[in-house]
């Protein structure tokens, strides 16, 4: 402060009486300087990024404020590749890349209770969230500052120990591999919400350890958080009109602050002087109303910590002057109502010290000084004591008309303003299965797929890997970042028939979020084959679905056993999973999950302490051929039984007009076996949907066969279907 620069010199100079000369003269410079309520502190700036400038100010953070930082250390981007695709479709490799660096964010150490960071913005999107969160892979660490901080390991291992910085008295982050294929691959611009865990800003924060000597109890009042990247003058002089404080020089020790309440001094009467220049030499005293501004302070700009600290902008309350309101740049985080509290006291204040009295008095009030309320005698009203000196004639001051309580709290809004997404993120839910070949590409290999989905809408996807039980995890690439609609059936499914549109039968389903939704489907779509599901091993379809609040739904209109899964309809247990069929799936290659019956799937995502793994449901469910359908039976005159079926085959779900169904496999042949089919007691191989027995070969078979069954399965190129009931064997 210049009053102590003055005051020094005056004291070296001209001993304690050139001390008290130099401290007004410096007043008057401090005056000029900070109490003038036409200079202008720092611009507010549009939200800032990253930068990595050498030469860069790291700024002090008081409070909670949002900062660009300051790259200060970073590795060369490393190289992932990701090979993805299957069922039928070609592989394709992508390229994503990770990076490390530390990112330094105040030049004051963050200490005391909730010191810390909160939010950090990516791209003007959330990279971590309010719970701490991380919204792409990697690791964050923080450090605060602290005089005995460790330097970052990763930080030392790639520069040396002997050449590694701990960077102490400076809060700084360090981003380990942070993953950048959210961010166009390239490290994103970023914004820290920094607390440095003042709980109740004071001016004496702001020059703590800048000024010697020096009391500053003055409460910043509504003030969240300022940042201060030059002069702490220039901060002071941006925090003057909109929070005034005086200075007082009259002792040892320079005290900034201002008396808001108790009760007045009184000045002793005014005293005249014989001074030509003085004023009110007759009186001892002078008034002086100014005229009313053409540019009235009315307008606050700030940072809006409702609008995640953008600059906002509050007018204030009443009707607005003429002219072009003055709009006053306060650089602090602010909610919206104590703005429009500032504002509308900066424009009280303002209108009130156009009223200023000069008054001279012979008393020496130690008591009174620069900022305190007194009162005159014939005068009405409170006045504040702008400024003071000792002359010949007595002490003289500059007194402004003190301005009175208000009566009513402003009421503010901060506007309207889209936040980006803050959604937790939350584990993986993992569904691994086999679906039927659904006509399209190859249908040599097994189709494999993995509904992943999470309760929280935050879950961004998850790695996928084939486990062989070995301890060995095979990498399949990455999962679909859309969740899977996946559930839990509240009752087990009852009896029902492949055959029949089901009008009366329901289900009722828990889905993993509240947020996941299900929707109703016409007869068209359904045999477009929309709303398939997979409920255990049964492919089910619904036409109708209705929310009965919490996630839970209603589903009607069924069909059964779809896919030729019609032989797992009985037998369902409880607590069966739901997994809607639809593009949220993601296709596993069956090369490198492998044919092992123990083989399962994993996935390891963001919130996801251990792998979370699958079995793979319905497996063989590709490759297996459809069972024979429409059995018919019939006996001739001679008694020879004559059976027939109709063929199914392997991805053929369209209804084709006139031609007949494709075959699928690699030959036509069929197996009918009688009684057990695992130890028959008689077996025939066709090529052809029929069998014709003799009568005298079923007198062969009536000893040992009596109310046997006859069943038909289809051999396909890998498998055996699901068996046919024919008929009984009779007497």
């Amino acid at each position: 402060m210049a009053t102590l620069v003055f005051s020094a010199l005056g004291t070296l100079i001209g001993g304690p009486l050139g001390g008290a000369i130099g401290a007004l003269v410096g007043q008057q410079v401090d005056h000029a300087i900070i109490g003038s309520g036409t200079r202008e502190g720092p611009k507010l700036k549009e939200l800032a990024v990253t930068t990595s400038s050498y030469g860069t100010a790291v700024p002090r953070i008081f409070g909670t404020m949002r900062v660009p930082g300051t790259i200060i250390w970073a590795t060369d981007l490393v190289e992932h590749r990701d090979k993805s695709g299957g069922k039928g479709k070609p592989s394709v490799v992508s390229y994503s890349y990770s990076a490390s660096f530390a990112v330094a964010l105040s030049s004051r150490a963050l200490s005391g209770e909730g010191a810390g960071i909160g939010r950090i913005w990516a791209d003007g999107n959330l990279l971590r969230g309010s719970g701490g969160d991380l919204k792409a892979a990697g690791a964050m660490r923080f450090y605060p500052g602290t005089a005995h901080q460790d330097i970052d390991p990763l930080i030392a291992a790639a520069e040396g120990v002997a050449g590694c910085p701990a960077y102490r008295g400076m809060a700084y982050v360090v981003f380990e591999d942070l993953q950048l294929g959210d961010f166009g691959n390239r490290i994103p611009t970023l914004s820290f919400e920094v607390m440095a865990g003042d709980s109740e800003l004071e001016l004496a924060d702001l020059v703590d350890g800048i000024i010697d000597e020096v009391s500053a109890a003055v409460p910043l009042i509504g003030i969240v958080g300022l940042s201060c990247d030059g002069p702490v003058i220039d901060l002071l002089s941006g925090l003057d009109p909109a929070i005034p404080f005086d200075c007082d020089v009259s002792g040892d020790t320079l005290v900034l602050g201002r008396q808001e309440s108790g009760l007045p001094a009184r000045l002793g009467e005014a005293t005249a002087s014989a001074a030509d220049d003085a004023f009110g030499s007759q009186f001892g005293f002078s008034r002086k109303r100014l005229p009313p501004p053409a540019s009235a302070p009315e307008v606050i700009r700030y940072y809006d910590v409702e609008r995640d600290f953008q600059i906002g902008l509050q007018r204030a309350p009443g009707k607005p002057a003429a002219g072009q309101p003055q709009s006053l740049e306060l650089p602090a985080a602010l909610y919206a109502a104590d703005a429009r509290r500032i504002a509308a006291d900066v424009a009280r204040r303002s209108s009130w010290a156009r009223q200023s009295l000069s008054w001279r008095t012979a008393e020496l009030d130690p008591a009174i000084g620069p900022g305190k309320l007194v009162v005159v005698p014939d005068c009405p009203g409170i006045w504040r004591v702008n400024d003071w000196e000792w002359r010949e004639a007595g002490v003289e001051m500059t007194l402004w008309r003190a301005v009175a309580a208000a009566s009513t709290v402003p009421v503010a809004d901060p506007g309207r303003f889209n936040a980006p997404a803050d959604n937790s993120n939350g584990p993986t839910i993992l569904r691994a299965f086999e679906l039927p070949w659904d006509g399209t590409g190859s249908g040599q290999s097994p189709h494999l797929f993995a509904a992943t989905s999470s309760p929280a809408g935050g879950w961004n996807g998850a790695a996928l890997y084939a486990d062989e039980g070995d301890g060995q995890l095979v990498a399949l690439g990455s999962a679909s970042r859309l969740r899977a609609i996946v559930g839990v059936v509240a009752d087990p499914l009852g009896s029902g028939s492949s055959l029949l549109f089901d009008r009366q039968s329901a289900i009722v389903v828990d889905l993993a979020s509240t947020d996941l939704e299900l929707i109703p489907a016409t007869v068209e779509q359904l045999a477009r084959g929309a709303n398939r599901a997979l409920i255990g091993s049964e492919i089910i379809q619904f036409a109708a679905a209705s929310a009965l609040g919490n996630g839970r739904w209603l589903l009607t209109g069924l069909l059964r056993g779809r896919g030729g899964t019609e032989s797992a309809i009985a037998g369902h247990a409880p607590g069966e999973s739901f997994v809607l069929i639809d593009g949220n799936m993601t296709a596993l290659d069956p090369n490198l999950v492998g044919s092992g019956v123990t083989t399962v799937i994993a996935a390891i995502g963001l919130a996801d302490l251990d792998p979370v793994r699958s079995e793979i449901a319905c497996r063989g469910l590709s490759l297996r051929p459809l069972s024979p359908v429409h059995p018919r039976i019939a006996t001739d005159p001679s008694g020879d039984l004559q059976m027939s079926w109709i063929r199914r085959a392997r991805g053929a779900w369209s209804w084709l007009d006139g031609v007949d169904v494709p075959l699928g496999e690699q030959a036509e042949e069929y197996v009918v076996t009688l009684g057990d089919v695992e130890v028959p007691i008689a077996t025939w191989s066709v090529i052809a949907p029929a069998l014709i027995l003799p009568a005298a070969t079923l007198t062969q078979l009536r000893p040992a066969g009596i109310g046997a069954a006859f069943q038909v399965r289809q051999r396909g190129s890998y498998a055996l279907s699901e068996g046919l009931l024919l008929t009984h064997l009779t007497a």
